[in-house]
């Protein structure tokens, strides 16, 4: 994104709805802090700019890879998929990703607000991949991984985007090590992350399965999302 200071008059719409905080204002005019800016054209949707100073460049690669991962009405190239992430759970009755005795994690790094760069991702797929766990195909974030031990190209660790959500399942036994990973990150990574599990509660036993979270001092929210029958006829 970039604003014309020879048009803008100094109005600060665009400040008030940016996402990142990535505008400011210096003589009175806006300027875009480029390593800030995430690239999500929030300003340029939701500004409603009076002089039209507000403009979209062609981005060239790497930079290029902050859209897909900020801009919510934009669909990533690999995977045709719009948005950040998945459907996970959301439409697992249709089309049975989870079976029973697997669980589903979708972590998410960065948030509106705070935003992550991309080489935080590593620090949970490379101590992912030695468990083995099984990466969604379908999601953004797996077609950044090269290799088998969860590196991701080297170009792009330092964009900065909205937020990216690391998508796998696991067979039920491994929840434990997959927690202490998350604990393990968590005083390491520089940006907020949440994490959301996905599981058939037939065939597992919820007691158990809220022990093993809240064993290692995770909240289960009383308000997780349970979806029966979603997506039938």
């Amino acid at each position: 994104m970039e604003i014309n200071s020879d048009v803008c008059n100094g109005c600060g719409q665009c400040i008030l709805v940016c996402p990142v905080q990535a505008i400011k204002m210096i003589d009175n005019k806006a300027y875009i802090d480029e390593d800030c800016c995430v690239e999500c054209a929030v300003c340029i949707r939701e500004a409603k700019c009076p002089v039209n100073a507000i403009m979209m460049k062609r981005l060239q690669w790497p930079r290029s890879i902050r859209i897909p991962f900020s801009n919510v009405l934009t669909t990533h190239k690999l995977t045709g998929i719009g948005g950040r992430g998945t459907e996970e759970m959301k439409t697992n009755d249709v089309t049975n990703r989870y079976n029973a005795g697997e669980i589903g994690i979708a972590i998410e790094l960065g948030r509106p607000g705070v935003g992550t760069k991309l080489r935080n991702i590593e620090l949970f797929t490379t101590k992912l991949s030695v468990i083995g766990v099984i990466y969604e195909e379908k999601s953004p974030v797996t077609t950044l991984i090269i290799d088998g031990e969860g590196h991701i190209n080297e170009e792009i660790k330092e964009e900065r985007v909205l937020s990216a959500i690391i998508e796998f399942k696991i067979p039920s036994e491994k929840l434990p090590l997959i927690l202490n990973v998350i604990r393990t990150v968590e005083n390491e990574i520089d940006t907020v992350f949440t994490v959301g599990l996905v599981s058939r509660m037939q065939g597992i036993n919820p007691s158990e399965f809220v022990y093993h979270v809240t064993n290692l001092g995770f909240q289960v929210r009383p308000n997780a999302k349970i979806n029966i029958g979603l997506g039938k006829p």
